[in-house]
């Protein structure tokens, strides 16, 4: 563990800034609707003993199928996204490189005993990546803003854009202040002529060490060259997807949170269904459901979060596209969906 990894705590002029904007108050950020980490008020010695009494199907029993693209290599004239895992996921459209919440360190943690990456799930580094036009940071949160993974992705990145606040862990580590700018809701930046991203609400939380609530977490609207994304970051469900809908939509895929949820924490991550909920109140064309196949983070077996939205996509003839991990996925294409998240399963029925 490096002390560094932690980052910095917004000052001087940011804070100023942050203690400005409308929802910060009484010394930290806030949620649109009333929200609680933890509503029933569970103890912490009751979540710890579920934590550490989990099933071992919090993990695959083998390696996660997965693609070794090269990423450097793709068709710049197909329009695609590239899923790392986790909530980390590449888009490429009309030549333009875009990535979001990079963690390509292994770990969802500062601490290697905690959080790490399923095996099959952490074959991408940073040096595989190409030059990007845009990096976008959601959050804080160490499953979404990697310490390691910036220090190696910035010398190749154009600009980032981040939520209010993320800006003193990046100036902390290093990165010049004029290749970030950073966002409050419904602010919006044009990176060039063709990139324009709007930050939106999220129902969740901020930190990296015990005081939460000093930098903003958001979801961002991006439009790229005709194309409109909507990149949910982590959030609960709540209202604000219908208004982010209704502002914004129609969107050509949705990227949205599906999995580390727990009936302990259920206003600041979405279960399965209400990732299909959330889809339809964004007006979104396509669902691609992220934040899970990575990470043990919450109690449920790894790959249930997929099982279950995809049960209630397909209920309903939603769209989705869920490709494995580093599989170029053409979303202007017919995509060939799997449930490769059942290979466990199909291992074990053939050894019968």
């Amino acid at each position: 563990m490096n002390i560094r990894s932690f980052g910095r705590s917004p000052r001087g002029e940011r804070l100023a800034r942050i203690r400005s904007t409308e929802n910060y108050r009484n010394g930290s950020f806030q949620n649109v609707e009333p929200t609680e980490v933890n509503p029933g008020n569970v103890s912490i010695f009751r979540i710890l003993k579920g934590m550490l009494s989990r099933p071992s199907s919090v993990r695959p029993s083998t390696e996660i199928p997965n693609v070794r693209s090269d990423l450097k290599e793709l068709d710049r004239e197909r329009p695609a996204l590239v899923w790392f895992g986790h909530s980390s996921y590449f888009l490429q459209v009309d030549g333009f490189k875009i990535l979001v919440d990079p963690v390509f360190s292994g770990n969802a943690s500062p601490f290697r005993f905690f959080g790490k990456a399923f095996e099959g799930s952490d074959h991408f580094n940073a040096e595989d990546l190409p030059e990007l036009d845009l990096l976008i940071l959601t959050h804080d949160h160490y499953d979404h803003l990697d310490w390691p993974s910036i220090k190696k992705l910035v010398p190749k990145t154009g600009s980032i854009v981040a939520s209010l606040g993320v800006g003193a862990h990046l100036e902390y580590w290093g990165v010049e202040k004029g290749k970030i700018t950073e966002l409050s809701w419904w602010q919006d930046h044009t990176v060039n002529e063709k990139i324009k991203i709007t930050a939106t609400p999220s129902r969740h939380f901020s930190g990296r060490g015990f005081k939460r609530g000093e930098t903003l977490w958001s979801s961002f609207v991006l439009r790229v060259n005709g194309y409109k994304f909507f990149l949910g970051g982590d959030s609960g469900y709540d209202k604000r997807f219908s208004e982010i809908g209704k502002r914004f939509g129609p969107f050509d895929l949705a990227f949205l949170e599906c999995g580390q949820y727990n009936k302990y924490w259920p206003q600041i991550h979405m279960f399965p269904e209400q990732t299909l909920m959330a889809g339809k109140d964004l007006q979104a064309k396509q669902i691609i459901p992220v934040h899970w196949g990575k990470f043990v983070l919450s109690t449920h077996p790894w790959n249930e979060p997929i099982r279950r939205f995809t049960s209630a996509a397909e209920k309903e003839g939603f769209s989705y596209a869920a490709p494995k991990i580093g599989e170029p996925c053409y979303f202007q294409e017919k995509y060939d969906q799997q449930d490769w998240w059942e290979f466990e399963t199909k291992t074990t029925d053939h050894g019968r």
